[in-house]
């Protein structure tokens, strides 16, 4: 079992944290489409969207607990997409 591999264990209240977390945000995204704020609801929905995102990649795909390359890739992915994003809404925006 000791050929360069490292398990981690994380307890059972932290997913019920997380748990806990994930459906405050997603009844808040909910929430925020029920909301008339115009461009900003998107925007919102979104943003929320993103940190639910950020969450689950981290603890349920365990970028956390591995190595720092992981998570700068993901960041790296994460930037690029967000960017696409930008450019799109954008072009909706200003045609």
């Amino acid at each position: 079992m000791d050929n360069g591999q490292h398990t981690h264990i994380v307890k059972y209240s932290t997913f019920v944290w997380i748990l806990i977390i994930l459906l405050v945000l997603t009844f808040s995204s909910v929430a925020i489409t029920q909301l008339d704020l115009g461009v900003y609801t998107v925007t919102g929905a979104l943003l929320f969207a993103s940190v639910k995102s950020v969450i689950v990649l981290m603890y349920f795909m365990h970028l956390k607990f591995d190595k720092k390359f992981y998570a700068i890739m993901m960041a790296g992915i994460a930037l690029l997409l967000t960017s696409v994003i930008i450019v799109t809404f954008l072009d909706y925006l200003y045609r």
